[in-house]
C-alpha cells in the first residue's frame, strides 16, 4: 500500500444522450452546478460536462460524456450500478416531493446500514440515490444559485455500488487501495477508506445470476478515486502494477491528472489527483458558463464549436448570477 492514502470518491463520470436535457437535470432539478463545459478529450466531437457543488470540489463532481446518437444501455455485472448522493438527516420528505412534481418516479428503499433512501433515475435512465443521514458533510458549500434550499441540497456523493459476480478478487483490489470491509447484508458488502464517513464508501453487490452490463446510455463509464498529488499518483500506480494490474500511464485531463485500470471484476477504476481543479481555465463565478478546450484542441475551436448542439443555463441560474 502507498503511503499516500485514497481520500475516497473523486468523481463519476457516466453517459448521456441530449447534453441540454442533461443540463436541465442536474441544474434545475438536482441542484447541481455547471462547473465544467469541455468535450471529451479522446473524441472532441461530444461534449464531456461536469457537475457539482460551488467549486467542482473533489467528492462533488458527477461528470457525462453527452453522445446524442448512441444507445441506451444495460446496468449489470461489471459496472457501477447505482452513484449514491449525500443528503441531509430529514430531507428525503423535500426531495420526493421534488421529484414527483417533476414526475419523475421515485422509491423510498427502506433502511440499509441505517441509511434512509430514496432511489430514482435520471431522464437516460441512470440510477441514482439520495441517502440521508445524520453526518452529511456541514462543510460542503452547495451551489446557491437554483431553487433547491440549501438546507435540503446534495452534500456531494455518499457511495457507489459494484455489481460484481464474485466478490474476493475486487475486495483484495480495494483491500489493496486501502479499503477495509466495515459491514455486510447479505450479497452486499460495504467498505471505507480513510476516515469513512460520505463519500468514503464503496458497496460490493454480488450479483451471480445478474447479466453482464453493456456501456452506453444511461450507465456509469467509471469512478475515479482521490489522490492528493502526482507524487502520490505515481506512488499508487506503482502499487498497482505491482499486482499485476494493467494501469494506464498518468494521462492530462487539464483539472485533475489520471489513471486508470480494470478491477477484476470489470469496473472501470480511476484514480485522479486533486489539483489543479475547474479555476485553473476561468473564475469561480464564471464556472460552466463557455466551452473550454485544452491547450492541444484550440486550433480546432471553430470546427469543434460547428459539430457541437447549443446547450444553455437556465434562465433562473443566469438570472441569480446576475444579481
Amino acid at each position: 500500500m502507498s503511503e499516500n492514502p485514497i481520500a475516497g470518491i473523486h468523481h463519476v463520470t457516466a453517459i448521456a444522450s441530449d447534453p441540454q436535457r442533461n443540463v436541465d437535470f442536474y441544474t434545475e432539478i438536482l441542484g447541481l452546478r455547471l462547473v465544467k463545459r469541455t468535450v471529451n478529450f479522446d473524441d472532441p466531437g461530444a461534449y464531456h460536462l461536469y457537475f457539482g457543488d460551488e467549486t467542482g470540489s473533489p467528492g462533488s463532481i458527477l461528470t457525462f460524456f453527452a453522445w446524442p446518437m448512441a444507445g441506451r444501455g444495460q446496468a449489470g455485472v461489471g459496472q457501477v450500478e447505482v452513484t449514491s448522493f449525500s443528503v441531509p438527516e430529514g430531507s428525503l420528505n423535500y426531495w420526493e416531493q421534488r421529484l414527483l412534481s417533476a414526475s419523475i418516479p421515485v422509491e423510498r428503499s427502506g433502511k440499509r446500514f441505517d441509511e434512509e433512501i430514496l432511489t430514482f433515475a435520471d431522464p437516460d435512465g441512470l440510477r441514482l440515490e439520495l441517502v440521508a443521514h445524520s453526518k452529511a458533510d456541514t462543510a460542503a458549500r452547495p451551489w446557491k444559485d437554483v431553487s433547491v434550499p440549501v438546507e435540503q441540497a446534495i452534500r456531494g456523493f455518499y457511495s457507489v455500488t459494484l455489481c460484481e459476480q464474485g466478490y474476493e478478487a475486487t475486495a483484495r483490489v480495494l483491500e489493496t487501495m486501502g479499503f477495509r470491509k466495515t459491514g455486510e447484508r447479505g450479497n452486499r458488502f460495504r467498505f471505507d477508506v480513510g476516515d469513512g464517513g460520505a463519500g468514503a464508501h464503496v458497496d460490493v453487490l454480488c450479483a451471480s445470476e445478474a447479466a453482464y452490463g453493456r456501456a452506453a446510455v444511461g450507465t456509469v463509464h467509471h469512478v475515479a478515486w482521490r489522490v492528493a498529488d502526482d507524487n502520490s499518483q505515481l506512488s499508487w500506480r506503482k502499487v498497482l502494477v505491482g499486482k499485476h494490474l494493467n494501469v494506464t500511464p498518468v494521462i492530462d485531463r487539464c483539472y485533475f491528472h489520471s489513471i486508470y485500470f480494470r478491477e477484476p471484476g470489470g469496473v472501470l477504476f480511476e484514480l485522479a489527483t486533486d489539483p489543479p481543479g475547474f479555476t485553473a481555465d476561468e473564475p469561480v463565478d464564471k464556472l460552466g458558463e463557455s466551452l473550454k478546450l485544452p491547450p492541444w484542441l484550440e486550433s480546432s475551436r471553430k470546427r469543434i464549436e460547428r459539430a457541437l448542439p447549443p446547450i444553455q443555463l437556465h434562465k433562473a441560474v443566469k438570472e441569480a448570477r446576475a444579481l
